[in-house]
């Protein structure tokens, strides 16, 4: 009757909620497409049907401001949580209003809760007897406290807990223990991992057909990074998993695969540092810092061992990174659960955290950092060992300006590394010898040691100690009056390190170019410059000033150029420097930038491609990338892209700025 019915008509049959009768549904969908020639089907899922001619939609959660940006009441309403969030909460409350006050603690809870409505909605309802601060405290226990739907729902729609047991009682046993299992995961993971974490017990192949299944039921998110595909889990699910992985009693063994995957990752990159796969590398552990953390973390608790090579082992990435505080944190926290053997991580990892903290200005603890080294070489004929106390003890006299104890520790750390045959600890070294022998007036022993580097490194395609060394090259020839070519080098290291992301080189190069620009009467230049280095400096913690001998330099700029401007135009100038951020101080020191003084915006709206004009209106609403990207169906790559373009067509360094613009145009 049904077939005879719809057979002659053109109709769109809408089949919702199918996930529990799937195989029913299925079945059912099939033999009406036969049947049915004009007859189309809208179903609701949280897996694909899989017939015959189904195109899927993957509804993606709602789009959520990002925590990192200072919240802006002009575009938190635009985005589609916020907005959820507010309304529902509205109904619960009345009189309930998004303000100053509240504004970004709604934006942490909406973020916290993935975008998702049910979690949103439950979350508004607790207004009636929660403050939206106490709502997003109360947040690390979500199944506790989104309970008390609507009575008219689903049962399964009533409380999250609910909603996530439904989805996890339709998941097959395999796929309930690889759910849980891949729990550990922070952030996303590629295939690879989550076969050598997750596939312990499980037959080959299993596991990338169980997580198939998994994308499927809406449990992971597929993503694409490069070639690469990924998978993530939303947060709310995660928690989730986590719980049913320790009531497993697997919790413990699956971590400690998750941590050896990361160690090993770390090393591999360590290992291949000072080659062609250098930037990959970067690329790659930026993906992966989620995951590092929580290997880390792990390890605090469980291995502190294991957390010294790891952490020792992303030493070179956190320093190319300018990820000083990070670096810091943990390898003081490893080092105050490790004070036994084995000594060589622990001499490493001393090193590693000295450095990082005389980096940041920190003599203090980096001298009390030292003084720890020496004592556990005094425990050790390990000669790497005492290579890595040689090295830090080192580095310190270059800071302390004890530069005969620099040198001579630092030739004999160089001649143990070079005796291993480690190209990346071999640069290090001869990095820091050129130093001091640059800061003890032996300018030519210091233009070889930097000009080793440079054969080094260009040699197989490094990036990061190429970019210092041009720097450190730039110093010397600019100190011997050979301008031009020093401005050649510095910009030569600006363009490395704009691949690099490494703001701290990036910030001395601004800095020298400074001085050189005063050299060429360009008073204005040099104070946009000094800001802009300042700028990036001050982000992380840092100084654009890498060698204390080179205080007297910026001292002579700043007093030459604001002498030549005037207080009031110097500030106005320095500022402008300051608010530039990476990318735009790069290309302003690259002359690529438009001129400092023009308008922001100025004709830039005929030179957007109508693609780029749609990007923008979305950036204006308050999407994500990765909002963008489903919004236009492009990849985030794509959409990064595109909004890579429009900032460097507007002159701008921020989304906030193109969304003002947007504004201003509609106004307009």
């Amino acid at each position: 009757m049904l077939l005879e019915f719809l057979a002659p008509r053109q109709v769109l049959v809408v089949l919702d909620n199918c996930e529990h009768l799937i195989d029913a549904v299925a079945d059912l969908a099939d033999l009406l497409l036969r049947a049915c020639p004009r007859l189309r089907i809208l179903a609701t899922s949280r897996e694909p049907v899989a017939v015959g001619g189904e195109a899927v939609l993957a509804v993606p959660p709602l789009a959520v401001p990002d925590p990192q940006q200072p919240p802006s009441m002009r575009t938190l309403p635009r985005y589609e949580a916020v907005k959820m969030f507010t309304d529902r909460a509205a109904a619960a409350v009345p009189g309930f209003a998004l303000t100053e006050d509240n504004a970004a603690t709604v934006a942490r809870i909406c973020h916290r809760l993935d975008g998702l409505p049910l979690p949103i909605e439950l979350a508004a309802a607790r207004l009636r007897a929660l403050s939206p601060e106490q709502i997003l405290e109360r947040l690390t226990d979500r199944y506790t406290l989104l309970t008390r739907g609507s009575r008219g729902a689903p049962t399964r729609q009533q409380t999250l807990r609910w909603c996530i047991d439904w989805s996890f009682e339709l998941c097959t046993a395999a796929e309930q223990r690889v759910w849980g299992r891949m729990a550990v995961f922070a952030g996303s993971f590629d295939l690879d991992a989550a076969e050598q974490v997750c596939g312990a017990g499980l037959a080959p192949g299993e596991v990338l057909d169980t997580l198939t299944a998994l994308v499927e039921k809406s449990i992971l998110v597929r993503e694409e990074a490069g070639s690469v595909v990924r998978f993530r889990m939303l947060e709310t699910l995660r928690d989730y998993g986590v719980e049913k992985l320790e009531q497993s009693g697997e919790d413990i063994t699956v971590r400690r695969r998750h941590r050896d995957w990361y160690e090993a990752l770390a090393c591999a990159a360590e290992a291949e540092w000072i080659s062609a796969r250098q930037l990959d590398w970067i690329a790659r552990l930026k993906r992966e810092q989620p995951n590092i953390r929580e290997a880390l973390d792990f390890c605090v608790k469980d291995d502190p061992v294991a957390g010294l090579r790891i952490a020792a082992a992303l030493f070179s990435f956190w320093s190319s990174q300018s990820l000083y505080n990070e670096g810091r944190r943990w390898y003081d926290q490893l080092l105050a659960r490790q004070d036994g053997p084995p000594i060589l991580e622990r001499a490493k990892a001393l090193y590693c955290a000295s450095v990082m903290a005389n980096v940041q200005g920190d003599l203090h603890a980096g001298t009390a950092l030292v003084e720890h080294a020496r004592t556990l070489a005094a425990q050790t004929t390990d000669p790497l060992a005492r290579a890595f106390v040689s090295f830090a003890d080192g580095r310190l006299g270059l800071l302390s300006g004890d530069f005969e104890h620099a040198r001579s520790h630092l030739e004999s750390a160089l001649a143990q590394f070079s005796e291993r045959g480690d190209r990346t600890l071999e640069v290090t070294a001869l990095t820091a010898l050129g130093t001091a022998y640059g800061l003890s007036g032996l300018r030519e022993e210091a233009l070889e040691c930097h000009e080793r580097v440079l054969a080094i490194t260009t040699t197989h395609g490094e990036t990061v100690h190429r970019s210092y060394a041009l720097w450190a090259l730039g110093i010397i020839l600019w100190q011997q009056g050979n301008t031009s070519r020093s401005a050649q080098f510095l910009e030569e290291s600006l363009e490395l390190s704009r691949q690099v992301r490494s703001p701290h080189i990036v910030a001395a190069s601004l800095e020298a170019l400074a001085w050189i620009s005063v050299d060429q009467r360009d008073a204005r230049r040099a104070a946009v410059l000094m800001g802009a280095a300042d700028g990036l400096a001050q982000a992380i913690g840092s100084s654009p000033i890498i060698h204390s001998h080179l205080v007297a330099y910026h001292e002579e700029c700043a007093c030459k150029t604001r002498q030549k401007l005037g207080s009031n135009a110097f500030s106005a100038a320095y500022r402008q420097g300051e608010q530039l951020g990476f990318d735009a101080a790069i290309a302003y020191a690259l002359r690529e930038h438009p001129p400092v003084d023009s308008p922001p915006g100025t004709e830039a709206s005929a030179r957007l491609t109508k693609r780029e004009r749609q990007v923008a209106d979305l950036i204006g609403e308050g999407l994500t990338n990765q909002a963008i990207a489903r919004r236009l169906v492009i990849s985030p790559r794509t959409a990064q892209g595109h909004v890579e373009h429009i900032l460097a067509k507007l002159g701008f360094t921020s989304r906030a700025q193109v969304a003002a613009w947007v504004t201003e145009q509609t106004h307009d």
